[in-house]
């Protein structure tokens, strides 16, 4: 229900306004002077606030603005001027008032009023949740994700990107752990500010806090000029510490301390920094053994761990592989200038029941190597130089039966052939199943079956925008 709060030091105009829009089906508050009101806009949500200029002695409408416009940005503010006020009037609504009216009033012209401010509020309101809709689903753009686990990343990050709670991203080397961290920060209001990242793992013990935190000249032997370290280039953005579980034990410490203080100093310096940046970890280690064994410090994890996001392995995604491979084909292709490659099925095949130990990375670099080196128009399975004898079909030496091991291998290839076909005709079910054959209804129940989504299809079979 529409909330509006009425402000009014005269008890019989109060009352008036009360029943003026309660007629009108709001869920109306009353406040008596703007020390109240200011009280009430602290302690809830209104869509509208109507107050009179004037409100004796304690402030006026003015501070209710002010504080409308401090906590509640969004809800318009109409206000009700005495005669011979309009110049503070528009002095008002310079401020951001959204509208005055002068007394006496029609109450017609009130109700028109609060009802177009209403109104606009809500249409701007709904653009801008749809613009964030557009910028979350956008800051996923580098992830593809048809299964479940994917989506159970997805929705974390949707519903962590606009807090500053400490996340931990945990996943096998290659598994996308920075596109999660990158997604994040565009998902958030901070994307328009840095991202900065720092593979802990790459930085020398030695040179791990002058990377982090800057250094003064002459801080150490070969420090000829001030350095600014990576916090105070975030700035007031997202600092994405890469396997965090390699960082020396003395600078876990360090970054507690900033956690904690929201400061840090340059090494050489006693001068202390305000940092703003949010802090964003990630590691293919078990940090919790880490902690009891004494490798890693106990309330910095947790700190971190506030939120736990866990990018599943390649080969617990199989259904993604053509996509994937599809589009580093095309990415290739645009920087090549060159013609996109097509993968056969049986390519598509080999991709699935590859194990893929470097995860996406590893499919990448398999995936432009063919489309450099194969002789065809069409890559084949051949074409891919999976040297690894690995698979993702479950073995004898596993415990699995010969049925165990087909119906995996079926599931496997049926995943990965239809998720390329999907991919093919931009997710749209109708379409999909037109081009292979089946009738709709019966991909749609294989799709259930296999985990897979056509994400992108409406009702009349048109791909949605």
């Amino acid at each position: 229900m529409t909330r509006v709060l009425i402000v009014d030091d005269e008890s019989a105009m109060r009352l008036a306004l009360l029943g003026l829009f309660r007629k009108e089906g709001y869920d109306v508050e009353s406040a008596e002077s703007a020390a109240s009101a200011i009280e009430a806009l602290r302690a809830a949500r209104f869509d509208l606030v109507v107050t009179d200029l004037k409100l004796g002695r304690g402030g006026t409408g003015l501070d209710v603005l002010a504080e409308a416009q401090r906590s509640q940005r969004e809800t318009p503010v109409v206000l009700i001027t005495a005669q011979g006020s309009e110049k503070i009037a528009v002095d008002a609504m310079k401020a951001g008032a959204a509208h005055y009216v002068a007394k006496p009033f029609d109450n017609d012209e009130l109700r028109l009023v609060a009802r177009r401010e209403l109104d606009r509020t809500k249409t701007a309101r709904e653009h801008r949740l749809l613009l964030e809709r557009v910028e979350r689903e956008r800051g996923m753009g580098a992830m593809i994700g048809t299964g479940v686990a994917m989506q159970r990343v997805f929705d974390t990050i949707g519903r962590v990107a606009e807090t500053d709670l400490g996340v931990l991203i945990r996943g096998e080397s290659g598994s996308g752990k920075e596109l999660v961290a990158e997604a994040l920060h565009r998902s958030s209001s901070r994307r328009a500010r840095p991202f900065i990242a720092v593979n802990c793992a790459a930085i020398g013990k030695e040179l791990v806090e002058s990377e982090l935190f800057g250094h003064e000249r002459g801080a150490f032997t070969g420090a000829d000029a001030r350095r600014v370290g990576r916090f105070e280039s975030a700035a007031s953005g997202t600092i994405f510490l890469d396997e965090i579980g390699d960082m020396p034990l003395d600078t876990q410490a360090k970054v507690l301390r900033v956690l904690e203080s929201r400061t840090f100093e340059r090494v050489g310096s006693t001068t202390p920094i305000a940092t703003d940046a949010r802090v964003v970890a990630a590691t293919h280690r078990d940090l919790a053994r880490d902690v009891r064994e004494g490798r890693f410090r106990e309330d910095l994890y947790y700190r971190l761990h506030v939120v736990e996001i866990v990018v599943p392995p390649l080969r617990e995604r199989t259904e993604d592989i053509p996509v994937l491979a599809i589009r580093f084909a095309g990415a290739l292709a645009e920087k090549l200038k060159r013609e996109p490659r097509t993968f056969s099925n049986d390519a598509l095949a080999a991709l699935a029941r590859h194990g893929w130990p470097g995860n996406v990375r590893e499919l990448r670099h398999a995936v432009e190597q063919a489309c450099v080196l194969a002789p065809g128009a069409s890559i084949e399975a051949e074409d891919l130089r999976l040297t690894r004898a690995t698979s993702n079909a479950p073995s004898a030496a596993d415990g699995a039966s010969y049925a165990d091991a087909k119906q995996r291998a079926v599931e496997d290839f049926e995943r990965s052939w239809l998720g390329a076909a999907l991919a093919a005709h931009d997710g749209n079910v109708s379409r999909t199943a037109a081009a292979i054959g089946l009738a709709r209804q019966s991909l749609q129940q294989k799709l259930r079956e296999l985990g897979l989504r056509g994400a992108r299809e409406k009702d009349d079979g048109e791909p949605s925008a």
